[in-house]
């Protein structure tokens, strides 16, 4: 049975490992730590990517029109200095190319989803704001999760401003898009939530959940880590079984400032296939 296989994969793991795995209208088929809170690292990115479409449809903003590429952000501390990205902990020259020109909101959220650019992502949040994040997340039902900040805004951070995601919460935004690009929900127009779809399945950094699928499974996916954390979040869509979400949310007290290596990286991506890998063998009987 899938809960025995992933009990025994994950009984002897170090750390915090959250899974929520199941069908996209029904009740989870397996949950390890549901509604522990993780640091999101970049998984927030797909709550802002949410947030921008919907404001796009409310006429609030145009995503192809051109703005400003800049390295300057408001602190969400008040009376904080503005803060910048640093270009060597991004994942993506592309958008720090374009610095000091503009480029489309459109093509800013495509490279903060499928390459997690921070710096994308810190333009695009400036426009949405983190109170469209916030309706995001609780329109589809997030219990734990919050965007209080933009990617390194550190003075933020050292005041406890974070960002926090639990894997249940994450399953909820993944299957609500999902749903909602082919029957009218509460987050956004069919249309508006297939357009997230495609920009999930664009992802570009299949190193953990979609390493676990067979070649040409599609995915529509949103990863993220930093030191001592590693989350994959994504709806699979096999062609012989309905669509599922999995979720994975692993943090060890590396995050804390222990020992750190790409070995530590290798290992929770591994383990993240692992699991998706298991979890698509039994695809068939998620349902039941």
């Amino acid at each position: 049975m899938l809960a025995d296989d992933l009990d025994n994969l994950l009984h002897a793991v170090p750390g915090t490992v959250s899974v929520h795995v199941g069908r996209l209208d029904g009740p989870p088929t397996y949950t390890r730590l549901p509604d522990a809170t993780h640091y999101a690292a970049s998984t927030m990115k797909a709550a802002v990517l949410a947030a921008l479409h919907r404001s796009a449809d409310a006429g609030r903003l145009d995503l192809d029109a051109p703005v400003p590429v800049h390295n300057s952000f408001d602190s969400a501390l008040p009376g904080a200095p503005r803060f910048g990205c640093a270009q060597d902990y991004d994942n993506d020259d592309a958008v720090w190319d374009r610095l000091g020109r503009t480029a489309p909101l459109r093509w800013l959220a495509h490279r903060m989803i499928v390459r997690s650019s921070n710096l994308a992502t810190n333009i695009v949040l400036g426009h949405v704001g983190r109170p469209a994040v916030a309706e995001v997340w609780s329109l589809v039902g997030a219990r734990h999760s919050v965007t209080g900040r933009g990617i390194e805004d550190f003075a933020a951070r050292e005041a406890g401003i974070t960002n926090l995601v639990t894997a249940a919460d994450l399953a909820a935004l993944l299957a609500t898009i999902a749903r909602g690009a082919t029957t009218p929900g509460t987050l956004a127009a069919p249309a508006t939530c297939a357009a997230l779809l495609d920009v999930l399945f664009a992802q570009e950094h299949r190193e953990d959940l979609a390493a676990g699928l067979p070649d040409g499974v599609r995915i529509a996916h949103k990863n993220g880590w930093v030191r001592g954390v590693r989350h994959g979040a994504g709806v699979v869509f096999p062609d012989d079984a309905p669509p599922y979400t999995i979720v994975v949310c692993t943090t060890t007290d590396l995050a804390d400032g222990g020992p750190s290596g790409e070995e530590d990286e290798d290992d929770a991506c591994r383990l993240i296939a692992r699991i998706s890998a298991t979890v698509w063998a039994a695809r068939d009987a998620l349902g039941r």
